[in-house]
């Protein structure tokens, strides 16, 4: 899209800058200049639009929009707030000196994802010092990087779903530039990066979109509020507003890929959903950019049309997150079986995640009372992103503990490998890798008591039906934020955290190396299990290759009457080896099978043997 024709403003250089609004019951609509004294009219163009050309208007001005003579408020289209999200908008200069023209980007396949928080990664958190952390990620074999949510929010603390200026990355990270230097490095890392956006809801302070037209409609409700309106009047010119949002971090900041938040908060009705325009549009500026863009579902629906082609009756999103994969993993893993947990358990359900993607395909659902999902089986394994831990499942445990604080050292090899050795895209959670001990809480700076207090009550009867023990962190204390930094570099002492750092390198670079692992296809996987004790096991086909994952989830050794697959087979890799600081003697390498699993290997372990020829 031309810069002239964008909303909000847009510097297009030679001291000239381009203003839209959208508020289509206004009759009068004008650009009230905060950084010095005077303003300037906007004319109607239709469609309830104003636009002025503004000359002698810089990078740096300040402004806000003036509704019929009535109060002025930021841009919604902002590109940068630079104080807080009550205060004047700044223009920017798109311009940047990028140094990625050799980048191609990966195929969704080739993704190993990190995901982070920019303000708990580093002690600064920011943007910048992100930067001398790639070299980092690229040992460990991390292939892209997500970002939580980065549009700006009140105050500097947030875990980003509460951004009120879809377009304004954070003051408080750096802003555009510091982002824009940001994706710059990771593409001459060799890192994709794929940005969480919130298309679902905007956040309480700071939100003053519903004073410029009908964004938000009260046919349907949110956890969060009226929800946005896709499929009411005038809903044409809200989804222009996000799907701009979504073409401006893919041509301006070279983002590789959105995370879509929480899809199913998205009320659309309508016989062309949003989500598929929205895919319409970032797979045309691919086609032109020749570079790969991807959307990424977070979508608790289990409804394969949200990841089915068009012609497929689906919307054309590319991949979602695995929500059913993290539960069975975590069920298996810590026997909890409360709030959402309830409806998971067993090696079976975790074995039927592997086939097709949902434990949920169309049974019902005690936790949901009804019902849920359907079979997404012809999909392919790309299409979903799995992971052991990520910032819901971590943060939204009332004291904030990771998987590293819940089970045995053992238990989390398991998990790693059931995560990295599957056929799905893995997602591993900042400082899993190697561990990390610090929670990861949530964390707010409101600057409206009223606010603060409705926030604490909502989090205390979040946690009501999991039953957990204790006192909810404060969100708003600053102390809270503090304790979810993440803590590096690792002490030469921290012995158990550098053999988990090697294992989870060793396990990246097995996954990378085997084709008929990460190019998996439906024709060259089967998946088996029994339940005393709970076993799972992948085999894995593909050109003259014969893998076999096995994930045993007892911590003693017990009889199995699992078969396996008769003939020599080799370990590529044992989490029980003395390498991995497990009691296997190092290299201990092939096993003879006659069709029954051997009881000594039925351990909580994980196993990845190769068949010898």
């Amino acid at each position: 899209m031309h810069n002239e024709s964008r909303l909000g403003a847009n510097y297009l250089g030679n001291g000239l800058t381009s203003f839209r609004v959208w508020a289509p019951a206004t009759s009068r609509a004008r650009v009230v200049l905060a950084s010095r004294k005077g303003a300037i009219d906007l004319a109607p163009e239709g469609d309830g639009y104003f636009h002025a050309l503004a000359e002698n208007m810089r990078p740096g001005e300040r402004y806000m929009f003036q509704l019929d003579g009535g109060e002025a408020y930021p841009d919604p289209a902002s590109k940068f707030q630079p104080i807080d999200v009550h205060s004047a908008s700044e223009v920017v200069d798109s311009a940047f000196n990028w140094e990625d023209s050799q980048w191609a980007g990966h195929p969704l396949q080739e993704f190993i994802i990190y995901e982070l928080h920019v303000g708990t990664f580093t002690p600064e958190g920011t943007f910048d010092a992100i930067i001398p952390e790639l070299p980092r990620l690229v040992d460990l074999g991390i292939t892209a990087i997500e970002l939580m949510p980065v549009a700006q929010f009140p105050g500097d603390r947030n875990w980003g779903y509460d951004g009120v200026y879809p377009f304004a990355p954070q003051n408080s990270y750096g802003g555009p530039a510091g982002l824009k230097r940001l994706v710059n490095a990771c593409h001459q890392h060799g890192l994709a990066v794929i940005l969480d956006v919130v298309y679902n809801h905007l956040g309480p302070e700071g939100n003053y979109l519903a004073a410029f037209g009908p964004y938000f409609t009260r046919c349907y409700k949110t956890g969060w509020g009226d929800a946005l309106n896709f499929d009411a009047g005038h809903s044409d010119q809200v989804r222009r507003f996000f799907i701009e949002n979504a073409l401006y971090w893919q041509g301006d900041f070279h983002i590789d890929a959105l995370r879509l938040d929480a899809v199913h908060a998205i009320r659309d009705f309508s016989a062309t959903p949003f989500l598929q325009d929205l895919a319409r549009a970032t797979a045309a500026a691919s086609k032109q950019t020749h570079r790969p863009f991807y959307l990424i579902a977070e979508s608790d629906l289990n409804d394969r049309r949200v990841i089915s082609p068009e012609e497929g009756n689906g919307w054309g999103i590319h991949s979602q997150w695995s929500d059913d994969f993290h539960h069975c993993l975590h069920v298996l893993l810590t026997g909890e079986r409360t709030g959402y947990y309830q409806d998971f358990g067993g090696a079976n359900m975790l074995a039927k995640v592997y086939r097709e993607g949902y434990a949920f395909t169309g049974q019902y659902s005690n936790f949901r009372r009804k019902r849920h999902g359907n079979s997404p089986a012809k999909n392919g394994y790309a299409q979903f992103v799995v992971c052991s831990q990520n910032h819901d499942q971590i943060g939204n445990r009332m004291s904030g503990e990771r998987l590293s604080q819940l089970v045995s050292f053992e238990s989390l090899k398991v998990a790693a490998a059931a995560v990295i050795l599957s056929p799905f895209v893995p997602l591993l959670f900042m400082g899993e890798e190697y561990g990390e001990k610090a929670p990861f809480l949530y964390f707010t700076s409101h600057t409206q008591p009223s606010l603060v207090e409705a926030v604490r009550a909502g989090r205390a009867e979040e946690f009501a039906s999991f039953k957990w023990l204790g006192t909810v962190p404060d969100p708003q204390e600053e102390a809270t934020f503090a304790k979810s930094k993440i803590h590096l570099p690792l002490p030469e002492s921290d012995h158990e955290s550098r053999l988990l750092l090697n294992y989870y390198r060793e396990l990246i670079r097995l996954r990378k190396s085997q084709p008929a692992i990460h190019a998996a296809d439906r024709r060259g996987v089967e998946v088996f299990a029994v339940e005393h004790p709970p076993v799972v096991l992948v085999r894995y086909y593909r050109e003259g290759s014969e893998l076999l994952l096995l994930l045993s989830f007892t911590e003693s050794p017990e009889r199995s009457n699992l078969l396996f697959p008769k003939g020599r087979w080799r370990k590529l890799l044992d989490s029980q080896d003395e390498l991995w600081g497990g009691n296997v003697p190092k290299g201990s390498g092939e096993l003879l099978s006659n069709g029954r699993l051997d009881m000594s290997i039925v351990l909580r372990n994980a196993v990845l043997f190769e068949r010898v020829a």
